[in-house]
């Protein structure tokens, strides 16, 4: 027994050490001898030895060490606030934090909801990241503004996403199917557009009229457009998409780029912007919406409240609408009019065809010439439309 140390048992056995540390005691009677005999100290013994005297071998089980008072715990009152707040909006914890201060007066750290949310199982628990295998470009390693554009095609009729009224609804009354979307990787500045169809003609209008309307803007930078693997982009033919790149895109410092196949990760923003459009889009006013007209107006207000008044809480965004992000930026700071957030939607099955007749795909920068003559009638519908109804 003189041999062998307290720690070393207790490291084997907790419980097993201590018994045999009180049983040592009750042999010898001696606690300065027990610790000797343990290699241990005389408040270890004593320690266990009163435990032991109390209430008996229980005693010396391990106890919990749950704080016997918590007073800096939430308020319960306040805890189920967060959670109807979360359960009514399903937005993150920092864009909760803002809703319970404007909306209720409850001011509470992001890290505190999310510590709330998980102990109510709210929060879905993280996937493990996969290693990055092929080379992309991430939004977070784009520093000037306007040089990488994800772009994506929503299909807005997801009876997941609206619910059964909502895409019977949409798919009654015929109203467009594909939401267009453009999302700027460094400020979350979106352009949107929408057809009926998913083909490749309004793909490469989509993509030329927001490359005319940042020239037009004076946004000199070179702009890559990223996008799936889907025709309705190109598809995966290197020939093609390069001599499509070519006549429509270089014209206009424009170029095509994929993401790897299955790895939507890479356009991760512009994904997690059509989750906004479900739920504070789509979901509260679709249903009002009986025409096409009226989906481009109500579209329209979206992309103002969007762009220029929503409050973003994307990494480094600071809570600021994208429109104010673009203008406090050090490098590439955007000084030019507002409109540039103002793009307006509009159907592309109705537009592409005119537009690719009237346009010399040779030619290129007829595009922009044929955008400018449109612009001005497409900016007083644009100022009808945002003026029709306040956006809330």
């Amino acid at each position: 027994m003189a041999d062998l140390a307290y720690r070393e048992v207790y490291a084997m056995d907790r419980v097993e050490a201590r018994k045999r540390l009180v049983q040592t005691y009750r042999e010898t009677g001696s606690i300065s001898q027990t610790a000797r005999l343990w290699h241990t100290s005389r408040q270890v013994v004593r320690k266990w030895v009163k435990r032991a005297e109390k209430g008996g071998e229980e005693a010396l089980q391990d106890l919990s060490r749950r704080p016997r008072s918590f007073p800096r715990q939430t308020k319960s009152s306040v805890e189920r606030l967060v959670i109807k707040a979360r359960e009514e909006t399903h937005y993150g914890r920092l864009r909760l934090a803002w809703y319970l201060q404007q909306q209720h007066g409850v001011k509470l750290s992001p890290y505190t909801i999310r510590h709330i949310l998980r102990r109510s199982h709210l929060v879905p628990p993280q996937k493990k990241r996969r290693k990055p295998l092929y080379p992309a470009s991430w939004a977070w390693e784009t520093q000037v503004p306007f040089s990488l554009l994800q772009v994506d095609v929503k299909d807005i009729l997801d009876k997941g996403a609206l619910g059964p009224s909502l895409w019977d609804h949409l798919r009654k009354g015929r109203l467009p199917r594909y939401q267009w979307t453009a999302c700027e990787s460094r400020s979350r500045l979106r352009f949107l557009a929408y057809s009926h169809t998913r083909t490749l003609t309004n793909g490469l209008t989509f993509l030329s009229l927001v490359l005319c309307w940042l020239r037009l803007h004076g946004v000199e930078t070179p702009v890559t457009f990223q996008t799936d693997w889907g025709e309705e982009f190109g598809g995966d033919n290197p020939q093609r998409l390069q001599s499509l790149e070519k006549r429509f895109l270089e014209p206009l410092q424009g170029s095509l780029c994929r993401y790897p196949k299955g790895r939507k990760e890479y356009n991760g923003r512009v994904e997690r912007s059509h989750r906004a459009d479900d739920e504070e889009f789509y979901r509260p006013y679709l249903g009002h919406i009986q025409t096409t007209e009226q989906l481009l107006a109500a579209a329209t207000r979206w992309v103002y409240f969007y762009n220029v008044l929503r409050p973003h809480f994307g990494h480094g965004m600071e809570g600021k609408p994208p429109l104010t992000f673009l203008r406090t930026l050090e490098e590439g700071r955007y000084n030019g009019p507002d409109t540039l957030a103002l793009f307006p939607p509009i159907l592309l099955d109705v537009i592409s065809p005119g537009f690719f007749l009237a346009c010399d795909p040779e030619g290129g920068n007829d595009l922009l010439a044929y955008y400018t003559a449109k612009r001005a009638s497409w900016n007083r519908w644009l100022a009808h439309a945002v003026n029709d109804r306040p956006i809330r």
